[in-house]
């Protein structure tokens, strides 16, 4: 299935059996910002699976724990943005990354007094806990935060196409912040066994196929006008410019950020159609707690707003 067959692909795939409350939702949610004239951001993160069976038990997997996506969530809500955060069931979310484990619970005291139970949080614990939960309580109580779940390349595919059908409207005012870790390979729903594979039968053949890009139909028919940006992961440095640069000029898209696999956690590289340039967490920052996602969003929201102000401005000189 080459990479213009995308139509082909949900033609032959089902959505996910949550498929009808999530675009309400998005819609909603979308509805909602765009009387406000929010800006708005939409951000995949977390790796998608790919079932070996329609009742998985089985499925291929990658690593991806959505550290870097749910970390932007946090501070695109800081810069003033709606955030959509699309995520994979089970990996790490907005605010909660903070606390894994048993953290949260060693924070906690609990009092018994005769009939009645009153649980604390330990005084040396307050200070970390307080401003997270602020943030928290202040994206709440303004509703600028909608979670959405998948698992499969296929529920991610749907959910990704209606999210994006409720953001056109937003035009130049939408950022698509694309850092989920999407399979290339997916078994085809039609050669996927029913049941669970038998060991039995000895050690199966598995057909892949490539998943269809779907940055093609997004860039240029879904949301043509959306700041978007996709993210790119090599293990080889040597490629990584290139790689990036080959996926700008196939899709036309705004930014790659680049990054490899080693060193991801305090380097990026920022690669547009006429430059590329370092994004760097220094050892001191990353001492002080500072994470090199709060850089990267600063720099985004920059360029966004830049990208806003030219739409604009085209605008005009246009009516005039």
């Amino acid at each position: 299935m080459s990479s213009s067959h995308w139509e082909d692909f949900y033609a032959t795939h089902l959505p996910p059996n949550c498929f009808e409350d999530n675009r309400s939702l998005l819609k909603e949610f979308c509805d909602r910002h765009f009387k406000l004239k929010s800006n708005i951001v939409l951000i995949t993160s977390g790796g998608t699976t790919v079932p070996l069976e329609h009742n998985t038990v089985r499925f291929v997997d990658n690593f991806s724990a959505g550290n870097r996506g749910s970390a932007s969530a946090e501070y695109f809500l800081e810069h003033g943005y709606a955030v959509i955060f699309m995520y994979r069931t089970k990996s790490l979310e907005p605010f909660t990354r903070h606390f894994s484990g048993q953290q949260l619970l060693d924070m906690l005291e609990l009092h018994e007094e005769g009939m009645s139970t009153t649980i604390t949080v330990k005084p040396d614990s307050v200070d970390v806990l307080a401003p997270i939960l602020d943030k928290y309580k202040n994206a709440q109580e303004t509703n600028r935060m909608l979670y959405i779940t998948f698992t499969s390349v296929v529920d991610y595919m749907w959910l990704l196409r209606a999210a994006c059908e409720c953001l056109a409207a937003f035009e130049r005012n939408a950022v698509l912040y694309l850092a989920a870790a999407v399979s290339d390979f997916y078994v085809p729903q039609d050669e996927m066994p029913t049941h669970k594979i038998q060991s039995g039968h000895g050690a199966p053949t598995i057909s892949l196929q490539l998943v269809p890009k779907m940055l093609a139909p997004l860039v240029s028919l879904w949301v043509p006008l959306a700041y978007v940006v996709s993210f790119k992961l090599e293990t080889d440095e040597a490629i990584l410019i290139a790689k990036s640069r080959e996926s700008l000029n196939k899709y036309k898209h705004k930014l790659v950020i680049a990054n490899v696999l080693q060193t991801r956690k305090n380097r990026v590289v920022f690669v547009t159609p006429t430059k590329a340039y370092d994004v760097l967490l220094s050892k001191e920052q990353a001492h002080k707690g500072q994470e090199i996602e709060e850089q990267i969003v600063a720099d985004i929201v920059d360029r966004h707003q830049e990208f806003v102000r030219d739409g604009e401005l085209h605008q005009q000189q246009h009516q005039q």
